[in-house]
């Protein structure tokens, strides 16, 4: 896309991505130190950088690319990836790298909760033996991916509840026009729906809590390590849960580039109005 948009843009760890290939304004380059040439000023990486620390993520290659071998290549340049650790913000200290985590960027987190949420409702749709039309749902949590899912999920004729635990959260989901629960009093109560989705990044469905929870119920947790529900109660009671990680680029990759994309012209911008 942003070849298209006449951007010269160089790669280096993309050699199995075939579509790239043949394509006007898209540079493959065999060595690192050539794919960041003197007049690159923007070195885009992955999201998430990196998994283990040392290297970067590079799923469309068997090349591995260490951090600190990148960092040596880009001096006075502007790095932007998402999911950067603090250590790497310590190394691009020492190179006078200037670095953007683009997952820490509010409008791409507000776009990203448009395919979160349709991801979440596919994948009830996939794994349960009842229409979402009637359904009881619970939504944990009202952030942003918990007001656009409530909104799509009423919209299908779900009857929505939606937990959350200070005062102005709670006002928040009157006014939208769903149910309310406060989380902390969650309990038996919780017996009474199919499914329950969780955006909340910390434990909510204890294994105290758990015990409520029906049979037939659907768990769909969408918060990051270590998310928000006892996975091993589940487990040991034999429920359906679903794990769903990173749903924007699973559901819908095209848009969601675009969404990057765009993030990264408004991050440019801000950076040459300095």
């Amino acid at each position: 896309m942003l070849a298209e948009d006449g951007n010269r843009v160089y790669t280096y760890g993309l050699e199995k991505a075939e579509e790239l290939k043949n394509r006007k304004n898209i540079i493959f380059c065999e060595k690192l130190s050539k794919a960041i040439p003197e007049d690159v000023e923007v070195v885009i990486g992955p999201i998430p950088f990196s998994s283990n620390g040392i290297n970067i993520n590079t799923p469309f290659s068997e090349k591995e690319i260490s951090i600190r071998e990148l960092m040596h290549y880009l001096n006075a340049k502007i790095l932007i990836a998402g999911s950067i650790t603090p250590d790497v913000y310590d190394m691009a200290n020492d190179e006078y790298i200037e670095i953007i985590d683009i997952m820490k960027r509010e409008e791409l987190a507000v776009l990203n909760t448009i395919s979160t949420a349709e991801g979440t409702i596919e994948i009830a749709i996939a794994n349960t033996n009842k229409i979402i039309h009637g359904s009881n749902v619970l939504i944990l949590g009202f952030g942003r991916i918990g007001k656009v899912l409530a909104r799509k999920m009423a919209g299908l004729s779900a009857k929505v509840t939606c937990a959350a635990r200070k005062d102005e959260d709670l006002a928040w989901i009157r006014a939208y026009g769903h149910k309310v629960t406060n989380i902390n009093f969650l309990g038996e109560n919780l017996a009474n729906y199919d499914i329950i989705i969780n955006t909340v990044p910390h434990l909510i469905l204890t294994k105290e809590r758990m015990e409520y929870v029906k049979k037939e119920c659907l768990l769909i947790d969408l918060a990051s390590n270590p998310g928000g529900i006892d996975k091993k109660t589940a487990k040991d009671k034999k429920l359906k849960l679903i794990w769903a990680l990173a749903l924007p680029g699973k559901v819908a990759p095209v848009t969601t580039a675009e969404f990057i994309k765009d993030t990264v012209y408004n991050i440019l911008k801000e950076v040459y109005e300095k």
